[in-house]
């Protein structure tokens, strides 16, 4: 063991490994299951990483060809069933730490940007933005280069919620301001 922590062995590791995945809300690669997992001086990284292939081993965890793992129901049951002899300050700590990482995980589904070259060599961004009543903005743009496509999907990411909104202060600009703007602009250019 690490440290001085309220973790003490290698099965209360493994209690807390099926704590996590019984709480995120979908399939988390091994970086988020370290991350959450780390959350007490006792567990070093070698008995994580033991214990994690153990239990995809006994088959209380799967690891998807892609590298993400999530909970079985042997898993479920018998993380129901053990969670109470984990340290009380553990859970309140991994229960913390298991609601930002879903809320992170859940702004990543609902949030999506892509592109993809075209014939000409042109790439169209795919741009979408939900919630949890369906989507709410999908929309494709055509760039000259790859440079741009991904400088714009990473521009999305950060902030769509801004996309969207100018867009829609755009769509429901009053009309009759735009021929006065004009009006103006002419007048001032004929003093």
């Amino acid at each position: 063991m690490a440290g001085f922590g309220f973790i003490r062995d290698k099965l209360e590791i493994k209690f807390l490994i099926l704590y996590i995945a019984a709480r995120v809300i979908e399939p988390i690669p091994f970086d988020t299951v370290l991350d959450l997992t780390m959350c007490d001086d006792g567990i070093d990284y070698f008995d994580f990483s033991e214990c994690l292939a153990d239990l995809v081993r006994t088959e209380h965890l799967t690891l998807s060809e892609d590298g993400f793992y999530a909970i079985t129901e042997k898993g479920r049951r018998n993380s129901e069933i053990c969670e109470s002899s984990l340290p009380y300050s553990v859970r309140i700590r991994t229960d913390k730490n298991v609601a930002l990482c879903n809320q992170k995980l859940r702004r990543k589904s609902q949030v999506k940007a892509s592109s993809q070259r075209r014939l000409n060599g042109t790439y169209t961004v795919h741009l979408s933005l939900s919630d949890d009543m369906g989507s709410v903005l999908d929309m494709d743009l055509m760039v000259v280069n790859e440079d741009m496509a991904h400088s714009l999907e990473q521009r999305f990411r950060k902030n769509p919620e801004k996309l969207y909104s100018s867009l829609l202060t755009v769509l429901f600009a009053d009309e009759e301001e735009k021929p006065a703007r004009k009006e103006e602009k002419s007048t001032k250019n004929e003093d």
